[in-house]
């Protein structure tokens, strides 16, 4: 079944049970290419409800549109926002227009949906539309202020897990805080070390990491919504913009304020730009952690030896027993698409032109595609390879037990001078010497 559906452009058979419309159907059929759906994201369909329900409330209340329309309105809103109907979001949510198709897809919804709330034959209101539902607002300012709400929400249960992860950390470096072997640099041996404190390094570099994604959280309630298209809040009364946030502040409960300048935030998205790029920082962390991890369990018998792996899986369709170090492998392929990711944050960052940035929601996207791809390999991360890693000991205390921990010992001892000059006359022996003769090597 369907039904036939018009506009300046012609005619679209939309399905008949479907909550959307005409608008959606166009997008669709013309802005559709990245095999994703709007409906893949209900944290931002989520947020892009409480916008237009606070946006309802605001209307009703300052005499835009009919209260029984703003309360059909409202109850679509609240279905939506509890997760019901994601199927009628279809559209992909990569498209051009600056999010015109999202913010239709919206509209259309919530309109047809209000309308089997609202019993047109108790009053003689129009039925609700699109427009009703839109009213006081433009795409820029509807999506600018969702994809920044989704993106708070998001990080939030992300820095959540982060510090779980970081407790795991925390748990490994205290119990090898005991365990000496070596330290490395430019991959040449170097001093003693205990593999506790070289794991700390990781916990603090975590904990900078949380930090500076608390500040982006912060960052993303600087929104801009009731500066309509460019800032100028054409097309949205006096009282509406002043009343617009005190109403998404009550749907959302986050401290929501407008940026200093609202024709900056129409032209310029350099705050997901630094979201972005703490993301890839973070990801550049996590792949030193994991290449680390794969330098130190490599061998068995010919590589560093220091740190053995849980087994998960076969390793090798060839060797047989052969067991690779597959997860952090996993780990750093997410990363490598993290990093992916930022690089498309930064193109709409670089591409903004005039008055809007109409790529905006390209870089919203990207983020969220990054934070769900950690949110998902972390965990398995975490619980099938950093809980179980154990230390090689005895490896690791040979390790220690080397000529340059030696050397290092016995320069703090004994002075650059007279180490250097035992290791010109007799070698790694003269080291034996001198630290058996109490500084005489000859």
């Amino acid at each position: 079944m369907i039904r036939r559906e018009n506009d300046s452009f012609g005619s679209v058979d939309v399905p008949e049970e479907a909550l959307y419309g005409i608008q959606t159907v166009r997008c669709m059929e013309n802005l559709s290419f990245s095999g994703k759906k709007l409906s893949d994201y209900p944290a931002y369909i989520q947020a892009l409800s409480m916008v237009k329900k606070a946006a309802a409330l605001t209307n009703g209340r300052v005499g835009e549109i009919p209260i029984p329309i703003q309360e059909a309105i409202v109850t679509a809103c609240n279905e939506l926002i509890r997760g019901a109907h994601l199927q009628h979001f279809p559209i992909d949510p990569y498209h051009g227009g600056g999010g015109i198709g999202t913010n239709m897809n919206v509209n259309e919804v919530i309109a047809n949906l209000a309308n089997t709330y609202f019993g047109h034959e108790r009053g003689t209101y129009e039925p609700v539309s699109p427009n009703h539902v839109n009213a006081s607002q433009s795409t820029s300012d509807v999506c600018h202020t969702a994809i920044r709400l989704t993106i708070a929400h998001q990080l939030e249960a992300f820095v959540q897990l982060l510090r779980t992860l970081q407790d795991t950390m925390k748990e490994k470096a205290e119990q090898w805080l005991h365990v000496s072997t070596i330290s490395r640099t430019c991959l040449q041996d170097g001093m003693r070390i205990q593999l506790g404190e070289s794991l700390s390094g990781v916990v603090a570099m975590l904990d900078r990491r949380i930090n500076s994604l608390n500040y982006s959280i912060k960052q993303m309630h600087l929104i801009n919504l009731g500066g309509t298209v460019i800032g100028s809040g054409v097309g949205a009364s006096i009282n509406y913009r002043e009343n617009i946030l005190v109403q998404l502040k009550k749907v959302t409960g986050r401290p929501v304020i407008h940026r200093a300048n609202l024709y900056d935030a129409a032209q310029h998205v350099d705050d997901l730009g630094d979201v972005s790029n703490e993301l890839k920082q973070l990801a550049n962390g996590f792949i030193k952690v994991a290449k680390d991890l794969r330098l130190r369990s490599s061998g068995p018998e010919a590589g560093f030896g220091e740190l053995i792996l849980p087994a998960v899986q076969a390793g090798s369709s060839f060797f047989p027993g052969k067991v690779n170090p597959i997860l952090p492998e996993t780990l750093l392929h997410c990363c490598f698409k993290v990093l992916g990711h930022d690089r498309t944050v930064q193109a709409v960052l670089e591409h903004g032109e005039l008055d809007l940035n109409v790529f905006e929601g390209a870089a919203g996207m990207a983020i969220l595609d990054a934070i769900s791809l950690m949110e998902k390999v972390l965990p398995v991360f975490q619980e099938s390879c950093l809980k179980g890693i154990t230390a090689n000991e005895k490896h690791c205390k040979a390790l220690s037990e080397t000529t340059v921990p030696l050397v290092v010992d016995l320069k703090e001892q004994y002075g650059y001078q007279i180490v250097s000059e035992a290791l010109k006359t007799n070698g790694k022996e003269g080291l034996r010497q001198l630290k058996t003769n109490g500084g005489d090597f000859r």
